[in-house]
């Protein structure tokens, strides 16, 4: 599962521990950490168990819960969606009215 992590770097950087540390308090490989850190790329039991060794919300080191990038990335669709609707809804109010103008003028 993807995660992000920036926030494992970060939790792991603010307790002073070496990866290695981590490893070994989360019960997991230094190649695990390293590629959790890299490629953001964990299983589930690797989540747990950092979430439990942080002492944190599991959506806090989930990619695309709130805050992060792809938080942001959801509102800026959502805001993409509705400014192409209010230009669909312009554009067809302009259609109508040259459809209609022209059709009045025959």
């Amino acid at each position: 599962m993807e995660i992000n992590s920036e926030t494992v770097r970060h939790e792991r950087q603010q307790r002073g521990w070496t990866q290695q540390h981590l490893a070994e308090a989360a019960g997991c490989s230094l190649r695990t950490v390293q590629r959790i850190e890299k490629q953001g790329l964990a299983s589930n039991e690797s989540v747990s168990a950092l979430c439990a060794v942080f002492d944190i919300e599991r959506d806090r080191l989930l990619a695309g819960s709130g805050g992060s990038a792809a938080g942001g990335d959801a509102r800026r669709v959502g805001l993409l969606i509705a400014a192409a609707a209010a230009a669909g809804a312009g554009l067809g109010s302009a259609m109508t009215w040259l459809a209609m103008s022209l059709g009045g003028a025959a």
